[in-house]
């Protein structure tokens, strides 16, 4: 594996990888159905035998129920008896060290997490977002009739106000949340113009976040993460993750609308495209860790029923009600990598 301190941040990717995206970026939903080289979990597993090995035996993966009982009572302990259910990973034959985790988390995790994402650690003002950039940011989020702190609580119309006038118009609550947030930052917060983070101490991690990830994944210490707001019609362009300065694995978590994932090699020479559905992952360890990688497509219309109506629930029709349907064409991916390898306390 060839160190991140000899790969260049600003390489171009190699003109295959960069051709399978722009015809991927191009694919007809109703043609990736049937498309041999999608690597599509919903299929018959036996049916992918020339792209993927089974892999839960592996070390680097661990206990999905004792991770999935941690993370919905912490911090209390005695969150009842604990099971051993592998995590089901696979890997993917073309590109060595690169794992999908079909159906990793169940819907009550991914709406925990949802909900622990979106209306907590987005309304920390220490997670900054592409919005920060052009927009100064309001947190003063009471409410005396919701219960935590939360975007999703201010009236649509309230306003954000430009860094600068000349060149930004003010944007409110409803903009923001529906178009304009495209990522947060958690934890490391990295300089998207220097592509490097930041001297100072980074903020803390989400804790249960952090727990829940290396109970899943004990080989991955959560120091950073950015979480991507895909809606219909965004993409990721083809890039490495070389800022780290340790080669420890990436975990990329889905919620929401299917997408498109494209993973080559550093030459271009192999490739796999992969259908990502909510609550799949995809670990990237070895020689995958510095592969490239992106986004070409979101499948409009794929978010589950039972998801599409967050933050509403069907459960209380007045909490959030007036914002029933957001997730509806959405896809929310956590990206979660160790920058140093010295490990963060939890």
């Amino acid at each position: 594996m060839i160190p991140a301190n000899r790969l260049d941040t600003h390489e171009r990717p190699p003109e295959a990888i960069r051709k399978l995206f722009k015809k991927y970026q191009k694919c007809k939903a109703e043609d990736l159905h049937i498309d041999p080289d999608v690597i599509d979990m919903s299929r018959e597993v036996n049916g992918l035998g020339h792209q993927l090995q089974p892999a839960s035996s592996q070390s680097c993966f661990g206990a999905r129920d004792h991770a999935f009982r941690e993370f919905l009572c912490y911090p209390s302990d005695g969150c009842g008896e604990e099971k051993a259910s592998p995590v089901s990973a696979f890997a993917v034959t073309s590109i060595p060290g690169l794992y999908i985790l079909p159906n990793l988390l169940p819907h009550e995790i991914q709406l925990a997490l949802l909900s622990n994402l979106l209306h907590r650690d987005l309304s920390n003002p220490n997670h900054q977002t592409n919005v920060h950039l052009h927009h100064k940011i309001s947190y003063s989020l009471a409410s005396s009739n919701l219960p935590i702190p939360s975007f999703f609580n201010k009236d649509q119309a309230f306003i954000f106000p430009p860094q600068d006038p000349v060149v930004h118009k003010p944007i409110n609550i409803a903009e923001f949340l529906g178009k304009k947030l495209r990522w947060m930052t958690l934890g490391g917060q990295y300089d998207w113009t220097a592509k490097r983070y930041p001297p100072e101490t980074p903020p803390p991690f989400p804790a249960d976040i952090k727990q829940l990830l290396k109970t899943l994944l004990p080989d991955l210490d959560a120091q950073a993460a950015i979480v991507n707001v895909y809606s219909p019609g965004d993409t990721l362009s083809i890039h490495r993750d070389v800022s780290e300065s340790c080669d420890q694995g990436l975990a990329s978590i889905s919620i929401g609308c299917e997408g498109v994932f494209i993973v080559g090699s550093q030459d271009g020479t192999q490739a796999a495209v992969i259908r990502l559905r909510t609550g799949d992952a995809v670990y990237m360890t070895g020689a995958s860790r510095y592969a490239w990688h992106g986004v070409p497509k979101i499948l409009p219309n794929t978010c589950p029923d039972w998801l599409a109506v967050w933050p509403a629930s069907d459960n209380n029709e007045k909490v959030y009600n007036h914002w029933r349907g957001w997730m509806s064409n959405k896809r929310i991916n956590l990206n979660v990598r160790q920058m140093y390898d010295t490990l963060s306390p939890i």
